[in-house]
This record gives C-alpha cells, structure tokens and sequence, in this order.
C-alpha cells in the first residue's frame, strides 16, 4: 500500500463537477447562453425530477484555518438582514426565467443552507427568508431539506423552526475533538455541545442527522483519531463524512496557513489514519458511500447507493439526482446540467449586483458533447465505483489515456472489461486517481502550478 500511495498521492481534482473549476472555458461563456441552457434543462426536467436549490450564508463570527470555503469573518449580525433580502431578489430572477418556459412553477426536490455557518443567522431571520422563498414555489412530497449547523452555536429554536420549514436533514462540522488539533485549527468545539445538537436533532424528528469529521489535519495521531470516531460513535449518527483535509492554501491565502506543513501528517499516516477510521466505522455498523462517506442502512444515503439513485454535485454526495440546481448566494455556483455559472465572491459586490437587478454571475462555462460525455463518466465513478463507455462516442484522446487504465489495472485498483470499468476495493482510496484517466480537460492542459489538493 505504501509504494502505491507514493505512486498515486498526487494533486487532484474532488470532481464535484465536470469540468473542474479550474478549466472552465470563460472565454466562450455568456449569461445569456447560461441563462438559455438553464431554461432548457428546467422545461426539460422540472415536472419530473424538481429541482435543487443551494443558497450560501458566508459568515461566520471566528476563522477556522483548515476551511477551505468563501467565507466572511464577523461578529455583526446587522449584515443577516440584508442579505438574505438579496437572496430573495436573486431568486426571483431565476423565477422569471424560468416562467418564461412551459416548465410550470418551480419544484424544490433538495434544499441545501451551507455556509459559512448557516447558524449564524437568527431562527426567527431564516423562517421569515425561506417562508418568503417557499411561497413562489412548490415543494416535493419526499424533498430532503438539509442544513449545515455548527454545535457551538446551533440553538434548539434553529433546529425546531427548521424543522417546522420541512427540514429533515442536519449535518454538523465535528471535525475532531483532540483539543491540540482544535487548537491549531481554530475550532475549540467540547464533545458535549455536539452531544446537546445531536439529542436535539433526535428529539424533533431530524430523519438524517450527519457528522463531518476530517482526517490529516494538523498534529493528528492514530490514538487522538480514534478516540474522536469513538466519541462520534457514541452518538451513533446515521451518517458521516470522512473528509480529507485539503491543504490548499496558496489559493486561500493565510486563512490555512495557521500551522506548518510539516505539522500535516505525511500521506502513508493520511492513508491510515483514514483505513483505520474506515475500519472501526464499518465494525459498528456503517456502510462505505462513494468518497469519503458512511452511512447506517437505514439512511436515505445509503438506500440511494443500493438503488443507483445516488449523485454528485457542488453540495457533495445527495440521495437523488437532479438536473438543474440553482444557486444563491455570494459565491455559489450554479448547474443547469448543460453550463455552470458562479457568483462573485465578495459579499458587496453580490449584494450591488441584485439589487440592482442583474445576475450576480462573473464567470462560467457551457459544456461541449464531449464534456458531457465525460462528465457522465466520472460521475458514474464517483457515484457508482464502475462506468461503460461506447467507444464510437469517446474521442481520440481517451484512447491514448487508455495506458493510464491499462497502470490502474495492473495495479490492481480497477477491472476493465471490454468497455466497463470497476474500482476494486483495494482501488477506493485511489477514486479520485481513476476519475482522473477520464479528465479530458486535464489530460490537455496540464496545469504549470499547482491548484487541487492531493488525491489521498
């Protein structure tokens, strides 16, 4: 295993979209063509499917330094006002977009609030925001609404009033209880403020209750690992995310730059510090999700992945797949299943845009037919561990990356057979490697600096 994490740990993208981020074609994207596309695949799929619905709260009152996300620092709760009047304004846009098809009248399978923390704002400033958004839409009768609350300051009056709003979902940020790690990343977090969020969520009926916890950061041991899995356990949580920490701070500057790297575990400790989490979680019941994700059998997550129902996108991992999701929000980023679009990344800038009545959109990009292709691909990877391809329709390239599957296989991570791919269970860990030999836009532009994270 050692040689082939050496072999394999190299930087990579997490592919919650195809293209990635990074080779997006913003030469040739428009609003309008955006705009068009989203359209198309809401006429296309609304009535049968719904759509999702991502909205971005980006503040949070402290910085966590392993976080990764556009976020913005402050104590001031005047901004929660304002801001989620913006949300609305950008919602309608798409809602007067969208009534201009044959579409009907917008359906909301999932809901996702991320942040940010979430639960920065007041219970009694959400209900009013999403009671506004939910009266000029339709709700799904099986939607999965899901929320990211953070145990220091998710109060039972957040989980109680989302609960009302038909929220069933709730995933909290653990990350890990070893107070040197907490420490070091600036999330000081007691095992008893998750215990109170979790017996909370439990009590009012939350039918999904996840925690996130990560692996590689900072000063991390094996004993300090498992002590954190086995308190999470305790809890029994009906799903987990097993993170790797992504150290990615040349793109976020000096909010992950709160230690040294050479306090980071190397990439053979990584590997165990996540084989061993994998083991105790799956002799206490858990079943391994995709990437990165356990599940107890009785979780929506799970099911998906047992009924092949299980997708990717810019929300991770979600129990039902759906073609257009909307995304608002300083920083979000939108799919219409044929383009993605993202927000500008400053509050102020987000906020002047919508209200003034423009889409908040500075970037973009619109998928050839070979990206769909590929984008099928790799999602069936990350979603299913297999895939099959028609070869009249893969293009030359992938032919000559073909030697990349041919290394894979000889390494015993996947099976090919005729034009079917399997990852072994060996091959898990190198997912996101497979996923790779798929990457079209990566194969012919390879990046001259670095700008994802490492693969394992």
């Amino acid at each position: 295993m050692k040689s082939l994490i050496d072999k394999y740990n190299i930087p990579g993208p997490r592919y919650t979209s195809y293209p990635t981020v990074p080779f997006w074609d913003e030469a040739l994207f428009s609003l309008d063509s955006y705009i068009a596309s989203l359209q198309k695949s809401f006429q296309e799929s609304n009535q049968k499917e719904g759509i999702s619905v991502y909205i971005h709260l980006p503040f949070c009152e402290a910085l966590c330094t392993f976080c990764a996300c556009h976020k913005r620092i402050t104590k001031n709760h005047s901004v929660e006002i304002p801001y989620l009047k913006s949300l609305i304004l950008e919602w309608k846009l798409y809602a007067t977009k969208f009534a201009e098809t044959e579409g009907g009248r917008p359906i909301i399978k999932e809901l996702h609030l991320g942040g940010g923390t979430p639960t920065f704002f007041s219970p009694l400033h959400l209900q009013l925001f999403l009671e506004e958004l939910f009266s000029l839409v339709d709700i799904a009768p099986d939607c999965e609404f899901s929320f990211e609350g953070h145990p220091n300051n998710t109060s039972f009056s957040h989980l109680e009033t989302l609960k009302n709003l038909q929220f069933n979902r709730v995933s909290f940020g653990v990350q890990d209880y070893d107070p040197i790690v907490q420490k070091a990343i600036n999330r000081i977090q007691p095992f008893e403020n998750v215990q109170a969020v979790t017996q909370w969520s439990r009590e009012l009926g939350y039918s999904s209750i996840s925690h996130d916890l990560v692996f590689g950061l900072p000063f991390q041991s094996l004993a300090a690992m498992e002590h954190s899995i086995r308190k999470t356990i305790e809890l029994l949580p009906d799903r987990l995310a097993f993170y790797s920490y992504a150290h990615v701070p040349w793109i976020k500057g000096n909010g992950q730059r709160g230690f040294d790297e050479n306090d980071l575990p190397s990439g053979e400790e990584k590997r165990k510090l996540y084989e061993h989490g994998k083991f105790l979680f799956q002799n206490l019941g858990y079943h391994e999700v995709g990437m990165d994700h356990f599940s107890l059998p009785h979780d929506s997550l799970y099911k998906s992945m047992q009924e092949k129902t299980i997708h990717r996108n810019f929300m991770g991992y979600t129990s039902s797949k759906t073609q257009v999701m909307v995304s608002l929000g300083m920083s979000a980023i939108g799919d219409s299943w044929y383009g993605f679009s993202q927000n500008f990344k400053e509050v102020e800038r987000y906020q002047n845009e919508v209200n003034q009545g423009n889409f908040p959109i500075f970037r973009g990009h619109l998928l050839t037919e070979e990206d769909l292709v590929f984008r099928r691909q790799i999602l069936n990877i990350m979603c299913h561990l297999e895939t099959s391809w028609e070869p009249s329709e893969m293009p030359p390239e992938f032919f000559e990356a073909s030697l990349k599957l041919k290394e894979l296989e000889n390494d015993g991570l996947i099976i090919v057979n005729g034009n079917h791919l399997q990852i072994t269970e060996a091959g898990r860990p190198f997912t996101r490697n497979v996923a790779m030999a798929f990457d079209i836009r990566l194969m012919k532009n390879k990046p001259e600096t670095r700008i994802f994270s490492m693969t394992i």
